[in-house]
């Protein structure tokens, strides 16, 4: 019994050699090279062991999400990710966070190819002046009702960026729809 606690005990400390504190430099430079070589071994390893688990749990059939303690995804499989059609990577995030983000990105990318359709089509038959001319009036209906909302204001602002107006231009628009509506 004594034999195996000892075959299992630490190593002992290196001694200082006749030669001293050159040899105990020595000694501590293997040391080191040795723990290099363990820690590049166990990450190997380590590195290994997690693609055989990923190979297997995305082989899975069922959709499979795992979560901490927290609730926040640790690890979805890519069954689950076909199922929920998740385009972007959920992990860290909550349940209700992760499948919100792939609705309101599943929303976002609808509307911007809408707009797109729309406006690449003005963009091959207007000219800049044309195009001004259009989000100017296009302010004019946004301030017609005497207000202007947050949506609006992103709609408009999004269809000038895919007419490739610039900036101070839609300024300047704005601007001269929102003098006309309260002069009127």
């Amino acid at each position: 019994m004594s034999r195996a606690r000892k075959s299992q005990s630490p190593p002992a400390p290196p001694r200082a050699s006749a030669s001293g504190a050159a040899g105990l430099r020595r000694e501590l430079s293997q040391l080191r090279r040795e723990l290099a070589s363990r820690r590049e071994r166990d990450a190997r390893e380590l590195a290994r062991a997690n693609a055989q688990q990923q190979a297997v749990f995305n082989s899975m059939v069922e959709g499979v999400l795992v979560l901490d303690r927290h609730g926040r995804i640790q690890l979805v499989n890519q069954s689950l990710q076909r199922l929920f059609s998740l385009r972007v990577d959920v992990r860290g995030r909550t349940i209700l966070e992760a499948f919100r983000l792939a609705e309101l990105a599943e929303v976002t990318a609808q509307e911007a190819t809408d707009f797109f359709t729309f406006t690449s089509r003005i963009n091959e038959r207007f000219d800049m002046p044309q195009k001004l001319r259009m989000v100017e009036h296009m302010w004019r209906v946004a301030y017609a009702d005497g207000h202007l909302s947050e949506h609006e204001r992103h709609v408009l602002w999004r269809i000038a960026d895919l007419l490739h107006v610039p900036q101070g231009a839609y300024v300047h628009a704005r601007m001269r729809a929102q003098q006309q509506a309260g002069a009127a």
